[in-house]
């Protein structure tokens, strides 16, 4: 019953995030300012709201880091993911009913720019994408990882990972549109299909440049997290001499302190045991006198 809430809290965090971010996109055209903010918002909104439920992964990509990070089960893995492409395919199915069949989903296709720079070269073309996705889901990735992974960091966690994805957008929207999300970049070139071919031929950019930052992104912060590891146990073992020598300072001191204190009540023995033979003397020598 669990997995079936967060399945279905990423089946609306992703449909949502398709059409309010894929939709301001069609509304605003070249606007990167308000394409990058309508995606960063959303996330911040749908991480406050279904974020206690499913993490808010709303991509296969940050489900993927989870995976590598063993945050989920490989279970959890398939139906989050499942459930993101449910979700993006709902959410083209709402902008189709705003917008119309020909409304372009908000695709993702390699921009004017990188074609016009490359125009003698395809080849080119798809390895300055794929780079490119894979830089920008990077970043974003290991944003996420680095600010889930303290309990301290829960309150503002939402409006990092909002602002961190806007800031991706504003460089990644030049270079590809900005995927950083296969779930968000495969159906709506499905949905492209009925005005062009174009988004479809395109998309396994998009598909493998995420997957491949996420996967990166979450080997660096394990490295990262090694590395502390092993600091710690060093800071440890430096500091174990130190407090055994305090302890063996503390245990000498404790005997000689126990050597010292027996002396007071073996000093008063002495003295009753004189006392005493001194009292035995005089009783002796006063029954010799009255002898």
């Amino acid at each position: 019953m669990e997995l079936v809430k967060k399945s279905f809290a990423e089946v609306v965090g992703t449909a949502l995030l398709v059409v309010f971010g894929c939709g301001v996109a069609i509304v605003c055209g070249a606007d990167s300012v308000a394409v990058s903010l309508a995606f960063g918002l959303t996330i911040i909104a749908m991480a406050y709201s279904i974020g206690n439920v499913s993490g808010c992964h709303v991509n296969p990509a940050v489900s993927l880091a989870m995976l590598i990070k063993k945050k989920i089960t490989f279970k959890e893995f398939c139906v989050y993911v499942v459930s993101q492409l449910v979700g993006a395919a709902v959410g083209c199915l709402v902008l189709m009913m705003i917008f119309g069949k020909d409304c372009g989903f908000g695709a993702n296709l390699i921009q004017g720019g990188i074609v016009s720079q490359y125009s003698n070269s395809k080849t080119m073309q798809y390895l300055v994408a794929l780079v490119g996705e894979i830089v920008l889901t990077f970043t974003f990735v290991l944003v996420i990882l680095g600010v889930t992974s303290k309990e301290k960091y829960s309150t503002i966690s939402g409006v990092v990972i909002g602002l961190t994805l806007t800031l991706v957008h504003l460089l990644g929207l030049f270079i590809t549109g900005t995927s950083v999300n296969p779930a968000r970049s495969l159906l709506p070139a499905i949905f492209y299909l009925f005005t062009g071919k174009a988004a479809i031929t395109q998309v396994w950019v998009f598909i493998v440049g995420p997957l491949v930052g996420a996967a990166l992104a979450a080997l660096f912060q394990y490295a990262l997290e090694c590395k502390c590891e092993k600091k710690l146990v060093a800071a440890k073992v430096e500091a174990e001499p130190e407090v055994k020598s305090e302890a063996k300072e503390v245990s000498v001191a404790s005997v000689k302190e126990a050597e010292k204190a027996p002396a007071r009540p073996t000093t008063k023995k002495a003295s009753t045991t004189t006392k005493k033979t001194a009292t035995t003397k005089t009783t002796k020598t006063t029954n010799a006198k009255a002898k």
